[in-house]
């Protein structure tokens, strides 16, 4: 019990701070879209994926060499030995892609920014910082420093958007959304780089488990491309095919349906960490009790999630954004909704393709999957634009889970409660039927009906037993803790 307590304490605390994460990407979204042109916030939107992308190239699979191995350290030196090892190489690549992006600014303006060759500058800074600033998040998960973790997680956001307001109003346009964004970032950078100094110190590294930190890192960088054809690439195939216009259209039905992966997230933070260390004790039973359960309450808060962001796509996008804006936008909201439902039980289940030490298999998925979303893209975008891209994001996401719930069991043995899923899926229903009785027209209200919502989905969700006495015991015996 002890052990299922940390551990959920853990994920609700990374929980929350990753509700508040997510939710800054609603605060920010009237804030760009009614101060930019739509053109101009699909260029934010491409600067996102594209640091996403750079910082996987960058860090060189590294960080999660750093969660695996130094997870398992029993002494500073040996703390400080893999991260500043790791630091080094990360620094080079980083410095090298920061002068390659600065110097061919031009040309990847004219192919991804709409010509904004400033904003690409700014963009070979931010790439650089932020993949120093990912192996500083990769040391507080690898040490399970949880709530250090989860407070600089959510500053630096909320100071982008604090920053970003300011810089866009004062009429720098995006330019100024990306330079706040920068400033963040190395804001946290010091902040982070002299927390994580008080506690380990400084050592000169010497490289000495380095090739295995490679050997387990570099296979995942494959991986990680491939994760980010699967998730974001449909920005760049928007932009290209249709112009950065479209990718402003796009990106926020997309912003809201990924909101499911507010429920993710932390699971993927916390969970690894705790699934090793219980499966290189031989704890097999623990482990398969752990993600059973995750699973479970995964889908018990995804389930409803769905059906909510599916009715109230077009009034929400009506509140926070323009009515231009929500009239293109909100059908894309059900399908990317749908697909993270998918995706975030993949999630879970690519933990024991991990802690078996069977990479490979995780990048033959994603390479499969990356392709097949590529040739979806191309095909449907330019059929049905940015619905198509909706759609082939439905599709792959349900194949990647199709195919990691296939090799977790061989591994281990999960249990998926299918009756759960279908009392869930009920009350949700039932949940829906508030519409017609009231249909949110200003941010106040839609809060209002989201909070009723969730307790009629509580209530009729207990009411048909969906979470039994032993469960509720359990879990009351962790609000305790």
């Amino acid at each position: 019990m002890s052990e299922y307590r940390l551990l959920a304490q853990r994920i609700g605390l990374i929980g929350l701070a990753n509700v508040l994460v997510n939710l800054s990407g609603i605060f920010l979204l009237p804030i760009l879209t009614k101060s930019l042109p739509v053109e101009d916030y699909g260029i934010w939107a491409q600067v996102n994926v594209t640091i996403s992308l750079a910082s996987v190239v960058i860090c060189l699979g590294l960080s999660a060499s750093m969660v695996r191995f130094m997870a398992a350290a029993s002494s500073r030196e040996e703390i400080q030995e893999c991260f500043y090892s790791i630091l080094a190489v990360v620094m080079l690549t980083g410095i090298s892609a920061m002068l390659l992006i600065f110097c061919l600014a031009e040309p990847i303006a004219r192919a991804l920014f709409n010509g904004n060759v400033a904003v690409t500058r700014a963009l070979s800074v931010i790439v650089f910082v932020d993949a120093i600033n990912g192996l500083l998040f990769s040391y507080y998960r690898a040490v399970q420093r949880m709530k250090l973790y989860a407070i600089f997680s959510v500053a630096v956001v909320y100071i982008t958007i604090v920053l970003a307001y300011c810089f866009v109003k004062l009429g720098y346009g995006v330019y100024g959304a990306v330079l706040g964004l920068a400033i963040s970032k190395v804001i946290a950078l010091a902040i982070m780089g002299i927390a994580l100094l008080r506690q380990v110190g400084f050592c000169r590294p010497a490289f000495r488990h380095l090739g295995t930190y490679f050997s387990f890192g570099l296979p995942i960088v494959p991986t990680a491309v491939f994760d980010w054809i699967v998730n974001s690439s449909d920005r760049y195939v928007i932009g290209i095919l249709l112009g950065t216009a479209w990718v402003g259209y796009y990106s926020p039905g997309y912003l809201l349906g990924s909101m499911i992966a507010m429920f993710v997230s932390p699971i993927a933070t916390v969970l690894p960490v705790a699934l090793c260390k219980y499966y290189d004790h031989g704890n097999i039973n623990v482990v398969e009790t752990i993600m059973s359960l995750t699973i479970k309450y995964l889908l018990a808060l995804t389930i409803p999630s769905v059906v909510g962001l599916s009715i109230l796509s077009k009034p929400m996008l009506m509140i926070l954004s323009t009515p231009d804006i929500a009239e293109q936008s909100y059908l894309v909201t059900p399908f990317v909704a749908i697909g993270m439902l998918f995706m975030g039980m993949a999630s879970v289940m690519s933990n024991v393709i991990y802690i078996v030490k069977k990479t490979s298999i995780s990048m033959k998925i994603s390479l499969m999957a990356a392709l097949i979303k590529l040739f979806l893209l191309l095909t449907l975008v330019q059929l049905a634009g940015v619905m198509g891209a909706a759609v082939a994001t439905l599709l792959i996401f349900l194949f990647i889970f199709m195919a990691n719930k296939h090799f977790a069991l061989i591994f281990l043995k999960i249990r998926l409660d299918y009756v759960f899923i279908l009392k869930s899926v009920l009350a949700s229903s039932i949940m829906s039927l508030l519409i017609f009785f009231w249909m949110p027209n200003s941010l106040i209200e839609l809060l209002g009906y989201i909070l009723i919502s969730m307790l009629i989905y509580l209530l009729v969700i207990l009411m048909m037993n969906g979470i039994d006495k032993d469960e509720i015991k359990f879990n009351r015996s962790l609000l305790n803790a």
